[in-house]
């Protein structure tokens, strides 16, 4: 004999309804809340002039003049093993390699680009890509020295550079203010100092640069400027600096697409090494 029992029907109706209501929203809700992250790089793969094609655009290569200048590459993992012979035949006479990132990331190709470009007869040295937003400078320039970012005085290893620019994996200026900037700027440059006896390059976009630290001049007289901008000329360079010392003209050159002029002949570059 079938026996009613009441309501038992109502509550399996409503119980997959409820079931299909989930289904529904986790299909349409997911999709909506991960696609901002997978417009996102991964932590550790960002490198010299990522953000520049998109904030600055490209405007033409150097236009050549009658200064003498000395050919450059900065290469990071995103170009594995890199065939320094062919660079240094085409001219290619110094490198920077990236070495570190923030405090969680070591480049796996160093040792290959480092010492490659060592070996060739290059004069070469270390850069780390900054990232204010997750340690101290401090914490961030000894994580460099302690994993490539040293120095010493053999004629072919230049000075660590810190490239500050944009942030690839969030807020431009890594949500600092203008003068907290430029605190996490002076706490590397001092750290790195104090652990090396050098005064660390800048690697930075005049753009960047003024919105992010106000346009600050404080560290022209002691920190070199390596200056990104893809045109015909340097342009106008941040506050405090009369001069570039290095200029990352574009991400498209041959063999490996980053190059650089060095303002000065190779004996000047030599001259950077030795201090």
């Amino acid at each position: 004999m079938l026996v009613h029992r009441s309501g038992s029907a109502r509550g399996r109706r409503f119980a997959v309804t409820g079931i299909l209501l989930a289904a529904f929203s986790l299909v349409f809700t997911v999709p909506a809340h991960s696609s901002p992250d997978a417009d996102t790089p991964p932590r550790g793969s960002a490198h010299m002039g990522m953000g520049v094609l998109e904030h600055d655009g490209r405007h033409g290569t150097p236009v050549p003049g009658g200064a003498t200048q000395t050919e450059g590459v900065d290469v990071s993992s995103h170009q594995g093993n890199v065939a320094w012979s062919t660079l240094w035949n085409s001219g290619v006479k110094w490198a920077y390699v990236k070495a570190t990132e923030g405090t969680y990331y070591t480049n796996p190709y160093f040792a290959q680009q480092y010492n490659g470009s060592y070996n060739v007869g290059m004069i070469r040295g270390a850069y780390h890509f900054a990232t204010p937003d997750t340690t101290s400078g401090a914490a961030q320039a000894n994580f460099f020295v302690d994993h490539g970012g040293g120095w010493s005085r053999d004629g072919k290893t230049l000075p660590g550079a810190l490239d500050i620019e944009w942030n690839p994996y969030g807020a431009t200026c890594y949500g600092k203010t203008q003068s907290q900037m430029v605190s996490w700027i002076r706490d590397f440059l001092n750290t790195y100092k104090a652990r090396t006896g050098r005064d660390a390059v800048i690697y930075t976009a005049t753009s960047w640069w003024t919105q992010c630290t106000g346009n600050y001049g404080g560290f022209a007289a002691n920190n070199p400027l390596w200056i990104a901008r893809y045109a015909s000329t340097v342009g106008t360079l941040p506050a405090g600096w009369p001069y570039y010392t290095m200029w990352q003209y574009t991400s498209s050159g041959p063999t490996v697409g980053d190059h650089n002029k060095f303002n000065g002949a190779l004996d000047r570059v030599r001259a950077l090494a030795n201090g």
